[in-house]
């Protein structure tokens, strides 16, 4: 028996990188978790990878209508959350002289905004002793070229 049986665990981001990983992890210790994350084909392949615990659902956190249609379908198949993963993240090399509006704001709706809505979202399915867990980044404290923009979302999560 592992140290997750019986738990719901969410994360978002979780077809590739830190996500997956972590679903596995997870999975590995009993829980059911629930794959999230804006590429449907990459969701559905973590889902194989991970096998019968393991839902996939496809959304984009940066967009209010895919997280509202995650949390919907998330209630239409499960009675509570156990842990939210919030883990959805972009990082995309931009030198600071030509971070363009664009840059900042797809950054920003990503690794902020989507994760501060993934949260307050996730209030209403989670139980008394659920864990919320926050995916920040050394680089919330380390600069590094041409994270500027990725360094300062990852300072706001912290």
């Amino acid at each position: 028996m592992g140290r997750l049986e019986g738990k719901i665990a969410l994360i978002t981001g979780a077809s590739s990188g830190i996500g997956l990983a972590s679903a596995q992890a997870f999975s590995a210790e009993g829980a059911h978790v629930i794959l999230s994350g804006r590429d449907c084909e990459a969701v559905d392949a973590a889902v194989s990878t991970i096998g019968g615990n393991a839902i996939g659902i496809c959304a984009d956190v940066s967009r209010m209508d895919d997280l509202n249609n995650l949390y919907a379908e998330i209630r239409r198949r499960v009675e509570r959350l156990d842990v939210v993963f919030a883990n959805a993240g972009i990082a995309k090399i931009v030198p600071f002289p030509t971070c363009t509006e664009r840059d900042f704001d797809d950054a920003f709706d990503t690794n902020v905004r989507g994760l501060f809505f993934t949260v307050q979202l996730s209030l209403p399915l989670l139980k008394d002793g659920a864990s919320i867990i926050l995916t920040s980044s050394i680089a919330n404290s380390r600069g590094s070229p041409g994270f500027s923009i990725y360094s300062s979302t990852k300072a706001a999560v912290s």
